[in-house]
């Protein structure tokens, strides 16, 4: 008997031995493999390409988002994982480049017709794990009006993992804005944990914008800060990232578990 050796996000071959990962990635599935599975529930990370502060990549959104999904889906059996989307709605960023941008309209069509997609081959269920302030209207209008025109559809989104994750771990684990910012203290800690080599923090400067409370000033970010960066990413750690990463994929996880016990019904549907 051979042995197989598990290898995360494809197959292990060992003389005649196959063993297949508990999810699997799209994008490097190959062919003939997808006729050994079917899915009936995926999860996608959108994320952005935009200038974050000299110290951070321009692709930080999307691989903040996409490892989320990656850790996820190492703890969850039969999940589908979709390729990122790289491309957010990032007009109030793109004075500074080079920031690629797509408007809300076009980023709205493309959600819509990814989920027409998989429901086209009975993939029902979808968990969007968004990593950009600019996709959350437009996530909002795709998941609204698609459910509406297709009530069998599972729709659920985390739009803001920095806003969850302050509010997931202790009062205190921040020393600034409550972790919060474009490049700040928050998302510096958790590329630190995640992505350190793409991180430089001798180049981390932000600023704290003076903003009201309650009511949104709806801004374009040059007005907020002169370092392509908000709150302070100085106060950034590898040890706070990773905390956040960890209640981040806990709380993901137990969400599909707590779903996937109930077939994903909630409220008063099939009940």
């Amino acid at each position: 008997m051979h042995a197989c050796k598990l290898i995360y996000g494809g197959w292990a071959r060992k003389g005649k031995c196959y063993e297949m990962v508990a999810s699997k990635f799209l994008e490097r599935m190959i062919g003939y493999e997808r006729r050994s599975f079917r899915f009936d529930r995926a999860i996608l990370a959108i994320g952005a390409t935009e200038y974050h502060g000299d110290h951070l990549p321009y692709g930080t959104d999307t691989m903040v988002a996409h490892q989320l999904v990656k850790e996820v889906a190492k703890r969850i059996d039969g999940l589908l994982v979709l390729p990122p989307i790289p491309y957010g709605m990032s007009l109030h960023y793109a004075k500074s480049p080079i920031a690629l941008t797509l408007t809300s309209e076009t980023l709205t069509k493309v959600l819509k017709e990814v989920f027409a997609s998989l429901l086209k081959h009975g993939i029902r269920k979808l968990l969007i794990i968004n990593g950009h302030d600019g996709n959350i209207a437009p996530i909002e209008v795709a998941t609204r009006e698609f459910k509406s025109e297709h009530p069998e559809v599972r729709l659920c989104v985390l739009e803001a993992w920095w806003t969850t994750a302050k509010e997931l771990l202790p009062k205190g684990t921040f020393e600034v804005w409550e972790g919060l910012g474009h490049a700040g203290e928050g998302e510096t800690s958790i590329m630190l944990a995640t992505n350190s080599e793409l991180v430089s923090m001798k180049h981390a400067k932000g600023a704290v914008p003076d903003l009201p409370s309650h009511i949104q000033i709806k801004w374009t970010f040059e007005e907020l800060t002169p370092y392509g960066a908000t709150g302070d990413p100085s106060r950034a750690t590898k040890e706070k990232g990773e905390k956040m990463m960890k209640v981040l994929v806990n709380h993901i996880v137990s969400f599909i578990k707590e779903m996937d016990k109930k077939d994903w019904k909630y409220g008063l549907i099939d009940h």
